[in-house]
């Protein structure tokens, strides 16, 4: 017991040594979003290194993944500021669009699964389906799907989205890619930074008693931006520490890459490549569409219209500075969509 302990720790700490060496690359390279994504390709490189089976013991604990996950709701929370709320008027065309835009990815990229590869119909939809990733899953189990090649092609197109958005995002943008999240902003004194970390983990557990998706990120949220919004707790996380969740984060989304299991992945690449391509261009498409009729940034829409996983698109726009709001707003009524969705798409008395 006591050796399998130390070696699962051993791991996982090595797996965030990667992560953090990686990430410390990509910034000092003046990648985009470099610390979020090296600390990716730091995990998936670690788990290629291991011996097929052992990526599994390396996963980082569930209370560290936790506590990184109210750190970046309570810097999302922070950047909700007077001119990002003015500009809510502007989400319901744009929500409305991205309804249509998630209609449009998953029947293209199923009839794309169908007719090329020839999956059966629950495959295809459930691979499709840009986001809710545990809600997919989750259908997938209960109607006896195959699972694995779900989850491959879902989380393809989750870590390549991660690696290469940020970079037409940035174009947009003309801040310091090397530049912390709330580097030269007031930062949160040790009271204030205490309180907007307890109300964070309150309201998230709340949120997770009821059900809801991401609960300790968009808890960690709301509980911020009324604290900053009230000033009662003013200032901003210490980048140092919020650049820290971001790279746990990372580990977190590479995690899902890493157990995959291995000698499927190939076979797959094809489909995968395929869904995540065809993805982008109807979300770019419709990004695009959005920016000429509502006018809201090219930034934001891109991250917001990305068929991405609800925290790994939130923590991205979080790093690259686009509004969180819109960004978490949008990916938060696809998976609350989706989510209704999967229950109609899949009656339990309906074919495969």
């Amino acid at each position: 017991m006591t050796t399998h302990f130390f070696r699962r720790a051993a791991l996982s700490i090595g797996q965030l040594v990667a992560a953090i060496a990686f990430g410390g690359l990509f910034h000092s390279l003046g990648i985009p979003a470099g610390w979020l994504s090296g600390a990716i390709v730091g995990t998936i490189v670690w788990g290629v290194i291991l011996p097929s089976g052992m990526a599994e013991e390396a996963r980082l604990p569930q209370p560290l993944i936790e506590g990184a996950m109210i750190l970046a709701g309570v810097v999302m929370g922070a950047g909700i500021t007077p001119a990002a709320l003015a500009t809510i008027g502007a989400y319901p065309l744009s929500l409305l669009a991205l309804l249509l835009a998630v209609v449009c990815v998953t029947l293209t990229c199923s009839l794309f699964l169908i007719r090329v590869y020839g999956w059966r119909r629950d495959d295809a939809m459930l691979a499709s389906l840009p986001g809710a990733l545990t809600a997919v899953l989750a259908v997938a189990v209960e109607r006896k799907a195959n699972l694995a090649p779900i989850a491959i092609v879902q989380s393809f197109r989750l870590l390549v989205l991660v690696a290469l958005l940020p970079f037409p995002v940035s174009l947009t943008s003309d801040g310091d890619p090397r530049a912390l999240v709330g580097a030269g902003e007031q930062i949160a004194g040790p009271g204030a930074f205490a309180l907007m970390v307890t109300a964070g983990l309150v309201v998230g557990l709340i949120f997770r008693r009821l059900g809801v998706a991401a609960p300790l990120l968009l808890g960690a949220t709301l509980a911020s931006a009324l604290l900053h919004v009230t000033e009662i707790a003013p200032g901003v996380v210490p980048p140092e520490i919020a650049t820290a969740a971001f790279v746990v984060i990372g580990v977190f989304i590479g995690e899902r890459f890493t157990t995959l299991e291995r000698r499927s992945f190939l076979p797959l690449f094809g489909a995968a490549f395929g869904v995540f391509a065809i993805g982008l261009v109807i979300s770019a498409g419709f990004a695009l569409a959005t920016v000429l009729l509502v006018g809201v940034g090219a930034g934001e829409a891109l991250v917001a219209f990305a068929p991405g996983g609800l925290e790994a698109m939130i923590v991205l726009a979080l790093v690259l500075g686009v509004d969180p709001l819109y960004v978490g707003v949008h990916h938060t009524v696809r998976f609350i969509g989706i989510g209704m969705a999967l229950p109609v798409l899949f009656r339990r008395d309906s074919p495969p």
